[in-house]
């Protein structure tokens, strides 16, 4: 079988640098599909941490990406949010749309079962945002929202916009996103939620889902439950310290902070869900086309490493950033 010819991929070789690199393909087994990409995503908490080499060598197993090239800090091929379409493979899936947990790469080869065809309703450049509403969907099935719930959204970014359209289809007695930037209003009025100042969000909530990524937002998280209500922790810091206001009426008022990681499938489903169903799911949720609004930028992807250069610098404001290849 003959290789599959080139491919050009995104690598971080440093902290705060990046490049693009072409190496052969290998050949094609028949079990395996060959994509050419069309769209990718950049995660702005882990591919940003990434770039900056801070994910910490303690866990850096844990950390990998599924088709990951290289170790951390790097140089590393790192990435998970790829649409593409199959070139070669089995006849029933040339030509479709699918998804794939892949780096920023024009062309790659994987397994028939490491990609999802995308379902009808769901447009690729929407498709790059599925790791985000994958994310949204562990966090709720592990804070488990009940009706007529007080619920505050805490980080208007790419994951707490996700989670805050997720809930706005639940029946809650209220829910409001936060977030101290107020040029996020406009993406929350397309999500039919209510941005609100951290200052002036309702206090008394059952819930509150973290996803500021800052100390800030989880003191303020706390602040805003109700007595015995519980904080899940969305935020992945890498090997920043964070301080969590632990005294005064957090022992007394049995608050409670959770993880919520996306690695696994939460505890509250992983009997009955695996990591492919959560996808599915993901991949559903998405004909919504609400979710538009959190594509608010988009690069070449020859000018991949100066896109994010910029982002990570906050020249350019993001939520997700699409590069188009």
């Amino acid at each position: 079988m003959s290789d599959s010819g080139e491919a050009t991929a995104y690598w971080t070789v440093a902290p705060g640098q990046g490049e693009l690199r072409t190496a052969s393909l290998r050949a094609r087994e028949p079990d395996e599909v060959l994509v050419r990409a069309l769209h990718s995503g950049i995660s702005r908490g882990t591919e940003l941490l990434v770039h900056a080499g801070r994910v910490p060598a303690s866990i850096a197993d844990r950390m990998r990406a599924p088709f990951q090239d290289g170790e951390f800090p790097g140089p590393v091929k790192f990435g998970y949010l790829s649409v593409g379409e199959v070139e070669d493979g089995p006849d029933e899936l040339i030509g479709r749309r699918v998804f794939c947990l892949f780096p920023h790469q024009d062309r790659y080869v994987v397994p028939v079962a490491a990609v999802i065809e995308l379902p009808n309703g769901v447009p690729p450049r929407r498709a790059a945002l599925t790791g985000a509403v994958e994310t949204a969907v562990n966090g709720l099935w592990d804070a488990a929202p009940r009706i007529g719930d007080r619920v505050a959204v805490v980080g208007a970014g790419m994951v707490g916009c996700s989670v805050a359209a997720l809930l706005g289809r639940f029946p809650l007695d209220r829910l409001e996103l936060v977030d101290v930037d107020r040029s996020r209003a406009e993406v929350a009025d397309r999500l039919g939620v209510r941005l609100v100042d951290p200052a002036q969000a309702a206090e008394e909530c059952d819930l509150v889902v973290h996803a500021s990524g800052t100390s800030a937002g989880l003191a303020r998280s706390l602040e805003l439950l109700g007595d015995e209500g519980e904080v899940i922790e969305l935020s992945w810091y890498g090997t920043d310290d964070v301080t969590v206001p632990l005294g005064a009426a957090f022992h007394p008022r049995r608050l409670t902070v959770r993880a919520s990681q996306v690695g696994e499938v939460s505890a509250a489903r992983r009997a009955r869900r695996s990591h492919r169903d959560r996808l599915l799911l993901a991949l559903d949720l998405l004909r919504d086309d609400r979710f538009d609004a959190l594509i608010t930028g988009s690069s070449p992807f020859a000018e991949l490493p100066d896109a994010m250069r910029r982002i990570a610098s906050g020249e350019q404001p993001a939520l997700c950033h699409v590069i188009d290849y």
